[in-house]
């Protein structure tokens, strides 16, 4: 068994990961921001609670990560804008050279994503 001081700072850096993630998802259209900051608030609510505190109460992304944390709700916009990236991404692949395989499994795997994105709560 990890010690418990190992635990936290593992989990300390999963949050960071994510954070990480997440700024680069703001220069980055393919790229994800708030879900990256859920994560990173819920690895934080592990390891790290100022840094959670700090992720639920930002300004911008606070309200974000409050809705699914209470409701599993996902803003109509974001469905919309997930829905259509993967729409555009599954588009891009079929004109690729690449397996047949992945041409079907990728647009399956979006599409059971989107069904599942859809199912979510409006904010």
């Amino acid at each position: 068994m990890i010690g418990r001081s190992l635990a936290i700072t593992l989990w300390r850096v999963f949050a960071l990961v994510n954070v990480a993630l997440a700024l680069l998802g703001t220069v980055l259209p393919v790229l994800p921001t708030v879900p990256f900051l859920i994560v990173a608030a819920w690895a934080g609510s592990r390891g790290w609670p100022r840094l959670e505190t700090w992720l639920i109460e930002h300004p911008r992304h606070g309200p974000a990560i409050r809705r699914w944390r209470d409701d599993g709700a996902v803003p109509r916009r974001a469905k919309w804008l997930a829905s259509t990236m993967m729409v555009i991404s599954a588009l891009t692949l079929a004109m690729m050279s690449v397996p047949l395989w992945t041409k079907l499994a990728a647009p399956s795997m979006m599409a059971i994503v989107a069904i599942w994105l859809w199912t979510r709560p409006d904010a």
